[in-house]
Formats: C-alpha cells, sequence, structure tokens
C-alpha cells in the first residue's frame, strides 16, 4: 500500500492556503481529540464534572472513577497507601531504579542550572527595591495511566517541583484495571512521593483544583493528558495554576540537502507512533522530500503498528518543499511546535532566527527521545501554537515572584509630592492621604 503524505510545494496556486490549512487543522484541537468519541461535547462534559466535583467531592470523583475506569473504591481507596508504594519500590526491576537515577540526576542538574535566582535589591537613596522567589505550597502532577504508561513523566513533572523546594507534591493517577501501575508507583517511591491517588483523570484534576474530603486543593497542576485534561486544566486555570494547555505530541523538522533522510524517517515516525502525534518536515530540498517519503515506506513496512502509525501519518504529517531555508524559519516560527529539529549545515545560525518552539533539537545527533526521555529538560511542552507565549515546563513554573519594597522617612518624603499628584489626578483620595499622614499633614 502506497503511503500518502501530504506535500505542500513552494510555487503552487495553493501553496499558502494548503500550509494555513495545516497549521490551522493542527492548532485547533482536532489531534488531541483523535481517538475520543466524536459525540462528545468535551468542554461540556468536563465542566459537569467539574461541576459535581465541587458539589459532591469524594462521592462525585468515586462515581466518575467507577464509570470512567470500571472499579469501585472507597473514600479511604481513594489515596495509595504508603505501604502500596513501598512494596512496588521493592518489587521493582533493580536495572529500572538504576536507570531512573541517572535520568532523575540528568534533570536535577539541569533544572538547578536553570533555576532562576532573585539578584541584589536595588539601593537608591533609602530605597529598597528587590524581588523574591518562593515556590508554591502545594503542586499536583498528572501522570496518564491509560493505555500507555508513561514513567518518564513522573520523573519530568516531580524532580523540577522538588528543585523548587516545593514542600508537598501530589500525583494523580487513573487506576488502569483497579489499580495504578506498579512502575509508577515504584517511581513514586524512589523519588520519595508518598502523596498518590489513583483516580479517574478529569474528575482527579477537578479535585485536586477545588480540593475534597479526601484531596487537599493544590496550587498548581502541571503534566500532560488527553483532550479533556487539557479543557480540565484550561477551566480550571485562575482557580489554581497551570503549566500549559498541551495537546498532542508534536514534531516540526527544519532540514536541508545535507540531512540523511533515512534519520528524518526515524524522527517522523518516532512523532507519529504517539497516537495522536503530528510530524511536519519543512525543507528547501525537493530531492529530500521525495527520498524522506521513500524512507518512511521503508521503515513503517518493519514496524510492528503498521496500520495505526501509517494512519497517523496519512492524517497528520506533511512536507512542506519551501523556497529557501529564511522562508523555512518562518514556517517554524509561524507553526510555533512543541518539539522543533533542526538538521541542516548551520544548525546553529538557523536556531538564531527561531523565535517560537517548546525545545528546539540541534543537530543530526540530538533526536526528539533524547528530550523524552534523558537529557534533562523537561518533556512537558507547550503544543498547538502555544509555544508563541508558552515554555518548557522547569523548576520556575513552581516558583513564584513577590516585588519587595522598601522606603526610609527621607526617601518618602522626597517622593511624596509625586506620589500625592498621581494619585490626586486619578481621584483617588485616600491613596493620597495615605502618604500625606506619614508627612504630618
Amino acid at each position: 500500500m502506497t503511503l500518502k503524505i501530504k506535500i505542500i510545494r513552494q510555487g503552487c496556486d495553493t501553496f499558502d492556503s494548503d500550509v494555513q490549512t495545516l497549521r490551522d487543522m493542527l492548532r485547533a484541537g482536532e489531534l488531541a481529540a483523535a481517538g475520543q468519541n466524536e459525540q462528545l461535547d468535551i468542554p461540556a462534559v468536563v465542566r459537569d464534572i467539574i461541576a459535581d466535583v465541587k458539589t459532591r467531592g469524594d462521592q462525585a470523583v468515586i462515581d466518575l472513577t467507577a464509570k470512567v475506569e470500571k472499579v469501585t473504591l472507597s473514600p479511604g481507596q481513594l489515596r495509595v497507601s504508603s505501604e502500596e508504594i513501598a512494596a512496588a519500590h521493592a518489587a521493582a526491576d533493580p536495572g529500572f531504579l538504576a536507570l531512573v537515577r541517572r535520568v532523575a540526576t540528568n534533570i536535577r542538574e539541569y533544572q538547578e542550572h536553570i533555576r532562576i535566582q532573585a539578584p541584589p535589591a536595588l539601593q537608591r537613596g533609602g530605597r529598597t527595591l528587590g524581588v523574591r522567589y518562593t515556590p508554591v505550597d502545594r503542586a499536583a502532577v498528572y501522570v496518564p495511566g491509560g493505555r500507555a504508561i508513561y514513567p518518564s513523566s513522573v520523573l519530568m513533572t516531580v524532580v523540577p517541583a522538588q528543585v523548587a523546594a516545593v514542600p508537598e507534591i501530589a500525583m494523580i493517577t487513573p487506576p488502569a484495571g483497579g489499580a495504578v501501575n506498579p512502575m509508577l508507583l515504584a517511581l513514586a517511591g524512589e523519588l520519595g512521593v508518598s502523596e498518590v491517588y489513583r483516580v479517574s483523570g478529569t474528575a482527579g484534576i477537578a479535585a485536586a483544583a477545588l480540593g475534597t474530603e479526601s484531596i487537599p486543593a493544590v496550587d498548581k497542576i502541571v503534566g500532560p493528558g488527553n483532550a479533556f485534561i487539557a479543557e480540565a486544566k484550561r477551566q480550571l486555570c485562575g482557580l489554581v495554576g497551570i503549566d500549559s494547555v498541551a495537546g498532542a505530541s508534536e514534531v516540526f523538522i527544519v532540514a536541508d540537502a545535507t540531512a540523511p533522510p533515512a534519520w528524518i524517517a526515524a524522527d517522523l515516525l518516532a512523532q507519529a507512533e504517539h497516537n495522536p502525534g503530528s510530524a511536519v518536515l519543512a525543507t528547501d530540498c525537493p530531492d529530500l522530500a521525495s527520498d524522506v517519503v521513500i524512507a518512511l515506506e521503508e521503515q513503517l513496512a518493519q514496524l510492528g503498528r503498521q496500520e495505526a502509525t501509517r494512519e497517523m501519518l496519512e492524517k497528520y504529517c506533511a512536507i512542506i518543499v519551501a523556497g529557501n531555508m529564511g522562508e523555512v524559519c518562518d514556517l517554524a516560527n509561524d507553526f510555533a511546535t512543541e518539539h522543533l529539529q533542526i538538521i541542516t549545515a548551520n544548525d546553529e545560525a538557523i536556531a538564531g532566527e527561531i523565535r517560537n518552539a517548546g525545545a528546539i533539537f540541534l543537530g543530526s545527533y540530538t533526536p526528539v527521545p533524547l528530550g523524552d526521555y534523558y537529557a534533562g529538560p523537561s518533556h512537558v511542552l507547550p503544543t498547538r501554537g502555544t509555544a508563541r507565549f508558552f515554555g518548557p515546563l522547569s523548576v520556575n513554573d513552581f516558583l513564584k515572584a513577590s516585588s519587595v519594597l522598601q522606603y526610609d522617612a527621607q526617601a518618602l518624603a522626597q517622593d511624596a509630592a509625586d506620589v500625592i499628584d498621581f494619585a490626586t489626578r486619578e481621584g483617588l483620595t485616600a491613596h493620597a492621604q495615605a502618604v500625606r499622614i506619614r508627612q504630618g499633614k
């Protein structure tokens, strides 16, 4: 069966409209909802779940978990016991735990390196002006627990929170088959996370934001999830902090004639394997586009889940052949994708033209799985074009800034007239009086 990949070529009358259609489709959330019941109104379903949890607390969480996960829990079973966590850790493959420690070290080292530090306060003649950073009191990390288990997501969310010194970290994960996956519990034990809740995803997000009898409310919720999780975070944002409203995984590859077609094909397939996952190659080389399609055919034939991956490629993969690398960079910035790979003869120069990307992978020897699993930056990244204003999850997402101001009497006396003038012009006489009274007026 011939692979039918969309190829959009510069010079075609419909080039601009075809590119816009592709971009808009990937941003619209169609991909994030792939595999969901098309008859469901996801925002309405999520709104009802949030209202139910707000009204009925634990019982709503229990009922929703029974409905979605087919397991009935008592209020006392919502939280995984410390004995269960310890048992899973004790039974874990030593090789897996050793791997976890290596990855955790990489993540911790990177997050410590980028942790924002308060600069020395500005001293200006009796005026001290500064900033201080403090962690949120409580954070919840959501870890998917459905058809696919992602232990890496535990590391990529928990370790940054720990580097920020968040006092209380809770993990929320659905109980597939009635139980939390042992690998996830082993990871919780390894990282010292003792607060783990086995609840249906959307209900768990609502419970963490609102608080119930058994699940105390948190200040921040982070972590990847399906369309329902993303929508729950979107609706609850403001009541609680979130990392971003993420969708399905995506990659945008910038490549020129020097890029190995087989490697590009492997990178596109790796993204399509997410199912759902989107993959776009943009190049100025028509021959590379043709060679990549051939390599995709060859490699797809060797995969175990051929049909599902083929479907993703044909629906959500495209190759854009632009006129030059400047146009390719413009496309990359316009798509503002989650993962951006640059495989060219001038990787760093091209990277200098990129403004919008969740994570940038430079060079032939930096495939996306390095970021997914190992290097150190979190793999929790903005999707659907939101890299225009969101960034990767990091230690700094768990910190909040407070401005610090201190004046002495002489400094206030010097600035009082200006402050009173401004307050008076705005008609806020009490503001002005709060300054005057300190001047003995």
